[in-house]
């Protein structure tokens, strides 16, 4: 079954979908997300980032688990934007491949383009990249669970 395409989410409209908030809610917008295909969405960083004084004062640059919270947040959206899925509670199992290619630093803007290659039984298997001025800054692959299905299909004693 197909579901209609979302188009700019902004933050409350995210909170809908999963369920990060401040101050671990990292991503800014959701531009396009369609329900069990792919997502796009933007984090804008700018100096006042709560990191950014001790990551590192002579040299501010986005850490690295930040950078992988953004991406996974968007990918989040690649299925958690289906009916079935949406305001679930979600688990990592694993990031594989996770690629740093670039700094990111105050006044960026990332861009993270997610797709979604599996989703059953509460687990979900994708990649998502992320970008700035259309040059590929970091990149990963995912494994995350929806323990409340996927606790559904577990053998029972």
């Amino acid at each position: 079954m197909d579901h209609p395409q979302l188009t700019n989410l902004g933050i409350n409209e995210i909170t809908q979908y999963q369920q990060n908030r401040y101050p671990v809610l990292l991503i800014d917008r959701i531009l396009e997300a369609t329900p069990g295909v792919d997502a796009l969405g933007i984090k804008a960083f700018s100096y006042n980032e709560w990191f950014f004084p001790g990551h590192f004062h002579d040299e501010p640059n986005v850490p690295g688990f930040v950078q992988m919270e953004c991406l996974v947040q968007v990918f989040l959206m690649s299925f958690l934007t289906l009916p079935d899925y949406k305001g679930k509670k979600t688990s990592f199992v694993s990031i594989d491949n996770a690629q740093f290619r670039r700094k990111i630093i105050p006044g960026d803007t990332l861009t993270i383009k997610a797709v979604l290659n599996f989703c059953k039984r509460g687990i979900a298997k994708g990649s998502a990249i992320g970008s700035v001025d259309g040059e590929q800054a970091c990149s990963a692959d995912f494994v995350i669970t929806i323990p409340d299905i996927l606790n559904q299909f577990k053998p029972r004693i």
